[in-house]
């Protein structure tokens, strides 16, 4: 037990300190670039639509739909288990692994459509 606690905090501290040394530098650069006399501009990657910008409303769908798809795989290899369908140690890992992929299949389908 004081092992695995030991290894989380490591790793929580380490992407602590990973996301700290990111963000200060990131601020000095760009006070740096300030104080240069460079245009503010530069700071707005987020903001335009381009190609590669991130959408939150298409990842918490692609989430969503993965874990309803899984959720949905349990409760398939559930039943499968109960009806004597596959083999008993066949059934959960193949239907969470069908339903997650068909679910994100399915948000490719819809995504496609949106655009």
């Amino acid at each position: 037990m004081g092992a695995t606690a030991i290894t989380f905090i490591a790793l929580f501290a380490a992407i602590f300190g990973v996301l700290y040394v990111y963000y200060t530098t990131r601020h000095k650069e760009r006070l740096a670039l300030i104080e240069k006399g460079a245009d503010a501009s530069l700071f707005n990657t987020g903001k335009e639509a381009s190609r590669w910008s991130f959408n939150w409303g298409k990842f918490t769908l692609k989430i969503g739909m993965l874990f309803m798809g899984v959720a949905l795989g349990i409760i398939v290899g559930a039943i499968m288990s109960n009806a004597g369908i596959l083999d008993e140690d066949a059934n959960y890992p193949a239907a969470i692994f069908f339903f997650g992929g068909l679910s994100l299949v399915l948000f490719y389908v819809i995504d496609r459509k949106n655009k």
